[in-house]
């Protein structure tokens, strides 16, 4: 009702119904999974595994069985397992299940970086990979400000402070107000904005892989053209050996997650 009010006085007319019953969601184009328990203070995505890989299972279930043609964006924590879980139950296409991680990570990315130039934010072009956790890569070497390679505008100790930041920042906002909410939602109209326009951004997803970056039968953040039908393409990056050993901790955190559960 309270989104409902805002639509009115903007004079908007698209309307919102909220509804605990499945069926409501027949036909839908795109499906948004946010369903399960959240992260709190002093824990980890990962501890949420146990308790979500169920609810997640139940929802997509569900789409499967009223929405079977549509894009399914998961949001629940840990991000990359319950991509994963999301694409074995629904049994998609891979294209058609992309999740919600690495945009949240890169618009923190891009926010240290510009505190730290105090550069005009829309100049910053920058990209997070990997894990949607203690693992991801914020991948300082590539980002750059108006076209210029940040490591040429501020040193390698400030360059390993924002990716320090990027990191660990969501435990603080966690912490400090209870949930991370703002930045997420952002996230998650960019992504539905990309595919509803068809505007092939190109965006940091959860996506499976089969082959890319040398890995099958894992989910894990990669930058994707984001299109109308989903996942477009998949962009493989020229890694270097740090990197790719960062972006294998990833792989292998999620792989050992999935491992310790029933899918």
């Amino acid at each position: 009702m309270d989104l409902n009010h805002l639509l009115s006085e903007q004079g908007i007319d698209v309307e919102i119904t909220g509804s605990n019953n499945y069926e409501d969601m027949k036909g839908s184009d795109i499906v948004v999974v946010v369903a399960g328990a959240g992260r709190k203070p002093g824990m980890t995505r990962m501890d949420l595994l146990k308790i979500n890989a169920g609810v997640v299972k139940d929802v997509v279930g569900n789409v499967r069985k009223y929405a079977d043609n549509s894009l399914i964006i998961p949001v629940t924590n840990p991000l990359d397992p319950m991509a994963y879980i999301t694409f074995k139950t629904s049994g998609f296409e891979k294209n058609r299940v992309f999740g919600m991680g690495g945009m949240l990570d890169l618009s923190r990315f891009k926010q240290f970086i510009h505190e730290a130039t105090n550069s005009p934010r829309k100049e910053i072009d920058a990209i997070v990979i990997g894990e949607h956790g203690e693992n991801m890569l914020p991948l300082t070497r590539l980002a750059q400000i108006s076209g210029k390679p940040l490591p040429t505008i501020i040193s390698q100790e400030k360059l390993d402070e924002i990716f320090t930041l990027t990191k660990s920042v969501a435990a603080e906002v966690i912490k400090l107000k209870g949930a991370t909410v703002h930045a997420p939602g952002n996230a998650i109209s960019s992504m539905i904005e990309s595919v509803v326009k068809d505007k092939k951004q190109v965006m940091p997803v959860s996506t499976y892989l089969d082959g890319e970056y040398g890995y099958s039968d894992v989910t894990i953040g990669v930058p994707a053209v984001i299109g109308k039908n989903g996942v477009e393409k998949i962009n493989e990056l020229d890694l270097n050996q740090e990197e790719k050993e960062w972006f294998d901790k990833g792989v292998n955190s999620v792989k050992n997650a999935l491992a310790s559960i029933d899918i």
